[in-house]
């Protein structure tokens, strides 16, 4: 199960390490500055967000471990424990902010939808490969499908729609490189949009506001406020920002959720356009570093894995920053490795550790 012989430190990708140590390293920054007063400096939110970098790192670390042969076996049966736990969020789950997405568990609350995102691309890979009989047509999938329905569908009833988005589109991209026809994702989308009428009635109203609002209607000082504060923050910053500690939008508390989703607002305000491209090139750089592993791959059923948990991370990194900006409705996605949340910070920590597990045993 653990190997950890020279070939295994030779392959390992420190460059990937590095870079996800000095994203986290400013996203800790930046929840301090979006939580900072002078009568607290270091805010509970800041401390709990050190220790789950910390505890991020050890799962890291155990993820990179384990054989991720071994990994996606074990991943494959815990899925259906995901499910349950998905299931359990709905009937007994924990209410906050008009949600119940979490369970409790003493002192501790976490996410069960997270779990999809680590897991669902090991349930996917062992599946098929399990399988002895060549998957090509839709049938052949059908059972991977119902799966990844039925994930989506409980994650919204919870509702958390932005997850449900991230674990539709990881799981379409699995299928679609998997080899399922492409006759069939013309007809999802066609039908998709011929149904747009009729989905839109399931959605909850403040779904249906912040659609709304993205194409523009609302109040500047009810519907439209959180994005308005948030473009202001960007725009602000100007080429070099106004300083570290000293955004007059975040430390005046007119942009909501500066420590979670808007935290990219917050990095564009103090550190300006060349501390966001900064950062944006560091992102870039460690899905560059990912990419290539893919392509080094020489097994199809290993490279869908990598894919599966490189990909909810590019998607949700994308999003959240075209949602900050305003060129996406709001949608509630965090920024991996910088926004507030023990959770997702996990989640992210383990598909990392779980990608660097795959490098160093790619040969």
């Amino acid at each position: 199960m653990l190997s950890l012989d020279r070939r295994y430190f030779r392959f390992f990708d420190w460059y990937s390490l590095l870079l996800t140590l000095i994203l986290s390293a400013i996203g800790l920054a930046l929840v301090l500055s979006a939580t900072y007063t002078p009568e607290e400096p270091y805010s509970l939110f800041f401390k709990k967000q050190l220790v789950g970098i910390i505890s991020g790192l050890l799962l890291y670390a155990l993820f990179c471990s384990i054989d991720y042969r071994v990994m996606t076996r074990w991943g494959y049966f815990l899925y259906f424990v995901v499910i349950a736990l998905l299931l359990f969020t709905i009937i007994k789950g924990s209410i906050g902010m008009g949600a119940q997405r979490w369970i409790s568990i003493g002192f501790i609350k976490f996410q069960p939808s997270e779990l999809a995102k680590l897991f669902f691309p090991a349930f996917f890979v062992y599946f098929v490969t399990s399988e002895k009989r060549s998957l090509t047509t839709f049938f052949d999938f059908l059972p991977i499908v119902i799966t990844l329905i039925t994930s989506a569908l409980l994650i919204q009833k919870q509702p958390d729609l932005g997850t449900a988005i991230i674990i539709l589109f990881s799981g379409t991209i699995l299928l679609y490189m998997a080899g399922l026809s492409r006759t069939f994702f013309i007809i999802v989308f066609c039908t998709s949009a011929l149904c747009g009428p009729v989905l839109w009635h399931f959605l909850k109203p403040y779904q249906r506001q912040r659609i709304l609002t993205f194409l523009g209607e609302g109040d500047s000082r009810k519907e439209r406020y959180q994005i308005e504060q948030s473009c202001i923050a960007v725009g602000s910053g100007g080429m070099w920002g106004k300083g570290y500690v000293h955004g007059t939008q975040n430390r005046l508390r007119f942009l909501p959720e500066g420590r979670t989703d808007f935290i990219f607002s917050v990095l564009c305000e103090e550190f300006g356009f060349v501390g966001a491209l900064f950062t944006l090139s560091l992102y870039c750089l460690l899905f560059y570093r990912f990419l290539l592993l893919i392509l080094s791959l020489k097994q199809g059923s290993t490279q869908l894995l990598a894919l599966g948990l490189m990909s909810h991370i590019i998607f949700s990194t994308l999003v959240n920053i075209a949602m900050v900006l305003g060129l996406l409705p709001i949608v509630g996605i965090p920024l991996p490795l910088m926004s507030y949340g023990i959770t997702h910070s996990w989640i992210t920590f383990a598909s990392l550790g779980w990608l660097n597990s795959i490098a160093a045993r790619r040969f």
